[in-house]
């Protein structure tokens, strides 16, 4: 439809039909018991029969059947036969659900979140999707937070790099919505929602100007400039006022400084939490201001619709912001190609042959792979290594993730647990039923009930049933060389609303480790999480230590891939493991503060505690391989640099081992003297490097200006000149050194 037939359509809708579009719903308003419908939710919602009939878009549901269905009734009644947007949380998979986004943020790879996301978007076309509400792109820095699991991690650069290529997997590179197979990519939470105070989750979020701009905004702005179609507001407030109201975040920020002319969605109901704020003094208010700051879309109350029309016709709001909003929406639905083809994707035929195909498994498979850490290895007294396993040594697998499916995260909303491959279905086919098996304990105690999704969770098993479990994998680990420990965090403990004071693994599982090192102190430890977690324990009574995240549908194929060496860990840390609870929010960019403190320093006073180490036990990325690669000093082709110039910085990166290894040499800055204080360093890039045994290969940084500016006091972003120290190295922590001066 061209843009002057939608304006004619705009122009003959009704005040209220017009207001409706804005209006979106939960499947259970159509397809729900109708009388429960009109006495529950709606009457608390405030909106008519007439608001759920003409509703411009519906969230959480899926099934090319039943959105064909849901869509041919709602444009019979429509008044102008709109077509309706089907929306949903495809976060890391739809059906065939990848690695969580914490993970993908480890692989060090954006080719991994694109590749994710493409074939996400193939597999959720295909059941009538329109529209995703992924990525979530926000910098995240407190592990505490439970929605650590759905971001890319720590890093402004690293989340932007993701931000992109997810954009870009979801909606095609040249961002034709109507291509085959694509659908609408949503950027969240707009803005600042993973800097939430005490990593709880929909608390205040306080912090200046210019860090808001030069840390938490750039994956926005990122994924932005990808073309994304939707942003989604958050739940917390921006300098005391909530997002979803704030005219200055949204009006200004986004719409004007980087031009974002797509369409703006509340979250879930946060337009009328602008009330429990304290800032709207009731859902009249709340839908004033939502409008007034230029959100299009009302997710899940009844602001809009019950009070939009009432403002416009007492001369309040000014009905051209309400056409505004109609129109974005009006115009995404015909980026969607939907008024030509209602159903876009939706088919039943290639549901069924695409959902959970074989290449798609085959692709989630090697993303697993990529993804996991290796934040330990030993050697045995024999001179190897304890991973990767050796054949002909007896190894018992204990734990009770061996045998669990639950290896998804909460976010994998439309995942099922049956179609993923457990480890144990992994092993078997490995190695038949010839190896030593004990489940250990439950995931959780008895004593531990955690809200999820589908109701509480928690493991029933008694204090005698539990003990039987200790004595079996005592037993097991006794008769065995060494033990594989499948440890882990329950996969309700991480997602929305799933903030923790206390990140170690759940005691249950601590003790079973406690147990097990008794008796046999060769432990592998293989750690399902979607968080950070303080491992101290952890790492004393192990020899080596695996992070597999939380893998998704052929996590178990992936894992035991690495364990038996045949694919090789070539992860990096996208966060910081903290010592402690005490140290977060920690991050390897931090100030150097006028005080600093040298690792190990006994001295008073200096900015460090007196109890615990300044760093983390295991920095941001950090990951070891299955072989040795040793790095250069850094190499400068020229020691000054100016504005219009550039510098090439270059080490030499060498396979000292006896098989292929991955590494990711990776680039940090540090303005030595600037206006405002700088971070001791920043991440500016990395690459991956696959080496044969003896290979070396040169790595190459190009050092432009978009490296070396910031964002002043004042908000603007400046280059200064003076001296910039680069360092390259495999991790935050450990690296080489050089220096020149910008003239």
């Amino acid at each position: 439809m061209t843009q002057e037939k939608l304006l004619e359509l705009l122009g003959d809708m009704s005040l209220q039909e017009k207001v409706d579009q804005l209006l979106q719903l939960h499947e259970f308003f159509y397809t729900g018991n109708q009388e429960e419908v009109a006495t529950g939710p709606a009457r608390e919602m405030g909106i008519t029969e007439e608001d759920i009939t003409q509703a411009g878009s519906i969230l959480g549901s899926y099934g090319a059947k039943k959105l064909k269905k849901l869509q041919d009734d709602y444009m019979a009644k429509q008044p102008h036969h709109i077509p309706m947007l089907f929306m949903m949380d495809v976060i890391h998979g739809m059906k065939t659900i990848f690695p969580a986004p914490i993970a993908q943020g480890a692989a060090f790879d954006p080719k991994i979140g694109k590749m994710a996301a493409d074939i996400a978007a193939r597999e959720a076309a295909v059941t009538g999707l329109h529209v995703t509400f992924s990525p979530m792109v926000d910098l995240v820095r407190d592990a505490r937070w439970g929605r650590v699991v759905e971001s890319t991690g720590e890093d402004p650069y690293l989340n932007a790099e993701y931000a992109k290529a997810i954009v870009e997997g979801f909606q095609g590179e040249n961002n034709d919505l109507t291509e085959k197979f694509k659908i609408a990519s949503c950027i969240k939470h707009f803005a600042g929602y993973g800097g939430a105070e005490a990593g709880r989750d929909y608390n205040t979020v306080e912090m200046s100007r210019p860090a808001f701009r030069e840390y938490y905004l750039k994956s926005y702005k990122a994924g932005i400039d990808a073309g994304a179609a939707l942003v989604m507001t958050s739940f917390n407030t921006v300098e005391g006022v909530p997002a979803s109201v704030n005219k200055w975040l949204m009006r200004d920020i986004l719409r004007k400084d980087f031009g974002f002319d797509g369409v703006l969605i509340s979250d879930y109901a946060a337009i009328e939490e602008s009330i429990y704020h304290g800032v709207s003094e009731d859902k009249r208010d709340a839908a004033k201001k939502g409008i007034e700051a230029g959100v299009d879309i009302d997710m899940m109350t009844g602001c809009y619709a019950a009070n939009l029309a009432k403002l416009v016709e007492d001369g309040e709001v000014d009905e051209k912001l309400v056409d505004e909003a109609v129109l974005r929406v009006l115009e995404l639905k015909n980026k969607l190609g939907l008024f030509e083809n209602p159903y876009k994707d939706a088919d039943e035929k290639l549901e069924k042959e695409m959902i959970l195909s074989m290449p798609h498994r085959i692709a989630a498979r090697e993303a697993a792979a990529r993804t996991f850490v290796l934040l330990k290895n030993e050697t045995d007294d024999g001179g190897f290594k304890y991973l990767p396993l050796k054949e002909g040594k007896k190894t018992a697998f204990v734990g009770p993730f061996v045998e669990s499916q639950s290896i998804m995260s909460a976010w994998a909303v439309t995942g099922d647990e049956d179609s993923c491959v457990s480890v144990a279905q992994a092993l078997r086919e490995t190695f038949g039923s010839k190896y030593l098996y004990a489940k250990g304990c439950e995931i959780l105690g008895d004593d531990v009930k955690i809200p999820g999704f589908r109701g509480m969770v928690h493991y029933p098993s008694t204090p005698e049933e539990t003990e039987k479990l200790y004595v079996e994998a005592e037993n097991v680990a006794k008769d065995a060389e060494q033990v594989v420990l499948f440890l882990g965090e329950d996969t309700t403990e991480t997602g929305e609303a799933a903030s923790k004071g206390f990140i170690e693994l759940p005691e249950v599982q601590q003790e079973l480790l406690r147990r097990v090192h008794k008796v046999n102190d060769n432990i592998i430890v293989v750690l399902f999480t979607g968080r950070p977690l303080d491992l101290r324990e952890v790492s004393e009574l192990s020899k080596s230590i695996l992070v597999v995240w939380r893998p998704g549908t052929e996590g178990g194929h992936a894992i035991v891939d690495v364990l038996t060496g045949k694919r090789g860990p070539c992860g990096k840390l996208p966060m910081s493991f903290p010592y402690c609870v005490g140290q977060v929010p920690v991050h390897y960019d931090s100030l150097v503060t006028g005080r600093p403190a040298e690792p190990g320093t006994t001295e008073k006073f200096k900015s460090r505690y007196l109890d615990i180490p300044n760093e983390p036990l295991y920095p941001f990325g950090f990951g070891l391989t299955y072989t040795t690669i040793a790095m250069s000093d850094v190499k400068l082709d020229k020691s000054e640099m100016t504005a219009d110039g550039k510098i090439t910085a270059t080490v030499t990166v060498k396979n000292l081992g006896d098989v292929v290894g991955v590494e990711t040499p990776q680039l940090y800055i540090h303005d030595v003297k600037a206006s405002i204080a700088r971070p001791a360093k920043q991440l500016k890039g990395f690459e991956k490097v696959e080496l044969m045994p003896g290979n070396a290969f040169d790595v190459k940084f190009e050092i432009t200006k978009d490296m070396l500016t910031f964002v002043d006091g004042e908000g603007n972003e400046v280059l200064e000149k003076g001296e910039f120290e680069v360092f390259v190295g495999f991790d935050s922590a450990t690296t080489n050194k050089a220096s020149f001066v910008l003239k």
